[in-house]
């Protein structure tokens, strides 16, 4: 991944209060084309709420949202949509007893006319998942086959060609591999690659340093709501990473208390 280029999105010194609560107290970020930037820290680091603003589920409180050079105010996630942010959360938002196809294009029904109706065009359907689930590398027995017979991977997989298929830019990945075995999150950590590498860019949200060191370029440790630091590939080793998301000095005084055993 190079960045001799523009950012595609730039959230600057973004910040998101709930009342009282600061649950981002200015934070930065960009990223680029062709770019997999891995963003990581534990529960409660803001992670969700700031996936959430870039993707218009929240309005920033504070801070400024470029994509592609031009300021954007997201009124609702489907305006972020339309721009080409597209976010997978872990639910999927699949139907599992309804075929893969039919999930592949909710909410994006392929329409024939007969007359004065519109059908669902099914065999167009059919054949653009068949060749979409192809290019990620997952072999399926068949359009018309239940999406809930699928592994959790090829599920995510199919979540990811989907919004791939429907023009994404960016695309957002909430903890794709929490749940995942090991094979599983091999395949999804395949996917990511490929799909980095037709140019669009991947905001992997986890607190697996393995998985992010796995596919990420660019690293981005989130802690309180507060940004700790971003380092590229080749800058930081996975302890170091760990112990920067764990908090940095506070795990280590931790380790000392217990007698190096964390």
């Amino acid at each position: 991944m190079t960045t001799d280029h523009a950012p595609l999105i730039e959230m600057k010194n973004i910040e998101k209060h709930f009342g009282s609560v600061i649950a981002l107290a200015g934070v930065s970020l960009d990223i680029f084309p062709g770019e997999c930037h891995c963003l990581l820290g534990d529960n409660g680091a803001g992670k969700s709420t700031f996936i959430k603003t870039m993707s218009g589920v929240h309005k920033p409180t504070k801070g400024d949202i470029l994509f592609e050079g031009k300021p954007m105010h997201f009124e609702d996630p489907r305006d972020a949509i339309s721009a080409g942010i597209a976010t997978v959360y872990q639910d999927l938002a699949m139907i599992p007893l309804m075929s893969v196809s039919r999930n592949f294009f909710m909410g994006n029904e392929p329409e024939n006319r007969l007359g004065p109706l519109k059908l669902f065009d099914h065999e167009y359907a059919n054949r653009i998942t068949m060749e979409e689930m192809g290019k990620m590398g997952i072999n399926l027995r068949g359009p018309d086959q239940a999406v809930g017979t699928l592994s959790g991977g090829e599920r995510q997989t199919v979540a990811i060609a989907r919004a791939v298929h429907f023009g994404a830019k960016v695309l957002i990945l909430d903890e794709p591999t929490s749940a995942l075995g090991v094979r599983q999150t091999a395949n999804v950590l395949a996917t990511i690659d490929k799909v980095r590498k037709q140019g669009i860019a991947v905001v992997f949200i986890t607190h697996n340093v393995r998985h992010a060191m796995a596919v990420g370029d660019r690293f981005t440790v989130l802690n309180r709501g507060k940004t700790l630091g971003t380092a590229q590939r080749g800058q930081i080793t996975p302890d170091e990473l760990q112990d920067l998301m764990a908090g940095g000095q506070e795990m280590v005084a931790l380790e000392g208390s217990l007698g190096g055993t964390v």
